[in-house]
């Protein structure tokens, strides 16, 4: 398991490899003393808007949020253990988007809680507008993919077939001119997806991004990594001046032909891109320097067109591959993922 990273909107999270775990529950999190978990043996974080859900190694689910538990919402409950079919409460996955929780059991099963405004549990909303238990989704799921601060989500079954739904007021499920409803209410398959395989699909508040990796022909070449966005113009990378209905290519001149896809990450309205060649890449809102130049976007302003961000002077010389990008609600970090295990949890206090 590696050291992770995890942005809300108030909440920074450091999950460390002995399964344990510390919050920042401060805006000003680099000047707060950190809290203790108090959860044992945690495998992965994932961290919404107004919500936190942990998964264990023994596989339940621990999550806190207004929407997840409205008379005691900074506490800890274990949602796993509310799921109906006791067969089914062996967990594989989580996820959050801004007010909802994604639970994909070992049966393959994807379950949500939390909030239904925008129909992003698959259920109408003016029938079922939140869940405090979680309820059956879809069956024969492998992987999930939302936002911290999105209203949307998707589903991706074992035949790479690809379903969303919830709120597509911009065009951020990807479902062509046809599909132009503001809410889609139940899950519904995405058509013309890009041909490979999909990677990874994050999703900000107005659109979503899609990593596609393509076999190569060459057994000693590394697969060739493609991203694809769709939803609002000003953040989804296409520097086209309205709403993407289909996941369409982001090109740019930024781009080399011999370079790569290593990692990136969505936040609220930016995104960072992480190449093979040490390029860190932004595109999106900078109101509060989230993309990592002072100078570009301050004030409100939205750097529509790419541009390569300043790195520091790296502090390990290790492959590149082992950096990883994590945006949040208003910032971003970039990390390398075996160094926390090198610190004690006081360090952490002083970046």
């Amino acid at each position: 398991m590696n050291d992770c990273l995890f942005f809300g909107y108030f909440s920074t999270i450091f999950l460390f490899k002995n399964g344990k775990a510390i919050e920042y529950l401060n805006e000003n999190d680099s000047k707060q003393n950190p809290s203790k978990i108090q959860i044992e043996n945690i495998q992965k974080v994932s961290v919404g808007s107004g919500n936190v859900a942990i998964l264990t190694k023994e596989r339940n689910v621990f999550a806190k949020g207004k929407d997840i538990n409205p008379n005691n919402p900074n506490e800890f409950m274990n949602i796993s253990s509310l799921i109906e079919d006791t067969n089914d409460r062996i967990i594989e996955d989580i996820i959050c988007s801004r007010s909802s929780i994604y639970l994909l059991t070992l049966n393959q099963n994807v379950y949500g809680i939390g909030s239904n405004q925008f129909g992003q549990l698959g259920f109408d909303s003016e029938t079922l507008e939140k869940t405090e238990k979680p309820i059956l989704m879809m069956k024969n799921v492998s992987k999930i993919f939302s936002g911290i601060s999105s209203d949307h989500v998707f589903l991706l079954n074992s035949n790479q077939e690809l379903f969303g739904c919830g709120r597509n007021v911009s065009g951020q499920l990807g479902l062509g001119e046809s599909r132009k409803e503001e809410e889609i209410q139940k899950l519904t398959k995405i058509q013309n997806i890009p041909k490979g395989k999909i990677i990874d699909i994050q999703c900000g508040n107005w659109y979503s991004i899609m990593l596609i990796e393509n076999e190569n022909e060459n057994e000693n070449e590394n697969p060739k990594r493609k991203l694809y966005s769709c939803g609002y113009h000003r953040y989804n990378g296409l520097r086209k001046y309205y709403n993407i209905q289909e996941f369409t290519e982001i090109e740019s001149p930024l781009f080399e032909n011999d370079d790569n896809i290593l990692d990136f990450s969505v936040g609220y309205m930016h995104t960072l891109i992480l190449t093979s060649k040490g390029k860190l890449i932004g595109f999106g809102n900078n109101f509060f320097g989230q993309l990592g130049n002072e100078n570009m976007g301050i004030m409100g302003e939205d750097v529509k067109n790419h541009f390569q961000v300043n790195l520091p002077k790296l502090r390990f010389n290790e492959d590149i591959s082992n950096y990883h990008i994590s945006c949040g609600f208003q910032k971003s970090f970039l990390y390398y993922s075996p160094s926390f295990s090198n610190l004690e949890e006081d360090l952490i206090k002083s970046i």
